[in-house]
């Protein structure tokens, strides 16, 4: 007869624990820990020209950035060595953004392309791009990393699918007559909506799928201006060379992100205010001033508690996102700052500056 053994009993001592106390440790609270100090520990050096981007990978242990030596950096978060310098395009990189497993880095470059790299091995994996795109200034990926969507120097914006490389959609308003470039795009944490920001000030809230359609205008930051010339001029980002180029819109939006819960959506501006909305019904309730010039990038806590914004005027600062107080600035870039990014485990910031250089900050005392 054959003979059964019993069933074997898990005597590991720690099965025994309360739940709770199976946590390595409690949850940190971002806004105590940026509160109480927040010091500069790395310089990461390696770039040629301005930063103009930085994103951490999921895992944590990496960095990405891109600027106007047109080279992509991976470096090394321990030692700030890079890792990978990654070549292909053939102007600006504006943005660096890994897809949410960490499989895939997507580059949004003013050359008008696209590219999907593998950030273990370095190669392209796809040229994303349509005949008649322009300049790329935006990238963001849905929240299953399923889609990534572009904006730039055109009014509409598309969305491809990551995996096939397949264009499945293109979002544009209801008003043709509106010819304003699309500069900037954002998924809502639940991948229903897509939000644009144009180069005047303006937002729209798009139905990704299966509609694609413009559900709401908002003004946003953009001003009716009384008395002034009504011939309007589009600009490009080179501060540095200005001449021979036509000055950018006032309220040119340079950033936008959600908070983790969807419920509120942040932008920032080159009038150098922060505005808060109220989604989806894009109900505007907040303006945070502190900032004197261009505000180019956004960052949230994963607690949604810590707000981070760099600009132009040199400065990072910190605020609490649920008073709209300021917490801090951080001054230790010697030119405009256009990139931060929070680390995955919210402990770090990375700042992405024009004096070439990326910094790693930690809070805490």
């Amino acid at each position: 007869m054959e003979q059964i053994s019993p069933p074997s009993l898990n005597l590991d001592p720690a099965s025994f624990l309360p739940e709770a106390s199976l946590q390595e440790k409690p949850p940190i609270d971002y806004l105590q820990y940026w509160k109480g100090g927040a010091h500069e520990v790395k310089t990461f050096r390696g770039h040629t020209h301005g930063v103009w981007t930085v994103a951490f990978a999921p895992d944590g242990l990496t960095l990405a950035s891109g600027g106007s030596d047109r080279y992509v950096r991976l470096w090394d978060i321990e030692t700030g060595r890079v890792l990978k310098s990654l070549r292909g395009h053939t102007h600006d990189i504006r943005q660096v953004a890994f897809s949410p497993d960490g499989q895939t880095l997507a580059t949004a470059s003013e050359d008008r392309t696209i590219r999907l790299w593998n950030p273990q091995t370095g190669e392209t994996t796809r040229l994303l791009f349509t005949r008649y795109d322009h300049s790329v200034c935006s990238i963001s990926f849905s929240p299953d990393g399923l889609m990534l969507a572009r904006a730039g120097q055109n009014k509409d914006i598309k969305i491809w699918e990551v995996a096939t490389g397949t264009e499945l959609i293109t979002l544009l308003g209801k008003d043709q007559y509106d010819h304003h470039w699309t500069v900037c795009a954002v998924f809502s944490p639940d991948g229903v909506h897509l939000v644009g920001g144009s180069d005047i000030g303006k937002l729209k809230l798009y139905e990704v799928l299966p509609s694609g359609e413009e559900k709401m205008v908002h003004d946003g930051h953009w001003r009716e201006e009384p008395d002034e010339d009504d011939t309007e001029v589009r600009g490009y980002f080179i501060d540095d060379q200005a001449s021979g180029f036509q000055k950018p819109m006032e309220y040119w939006i340079g950033a936008m992100i959600f908070t983790p819960d969807g419920k509120t959506l942040i932008t920032a501006s080159r009038d150098a205010t922060i505005k808060y909305f109220e989604m989806p019904e894009m109900k505007e309730f907040r303006t945070l001033k502190g900032h004197s010039e261009w505000i180019r990038s956004l960052a949230i806590s994963q607690d949604g508690k810590v707000l981070v914004s760099a600009s132009d005027d040199h400065t990072i600062k910190m605020w609490d996102l649920q008073t709209g107080r300021q917490i801090r600035t951080l001054k230790s870039h010697e030119a405009p700052v256009r990139g931060v990014a929070f680390s995955p485990d919210g402990q770090f910031l990375a700042s992405a500056s024009w004096d070439r250089t990326i910094k790693l900050w930690q809070g805490g005392g």
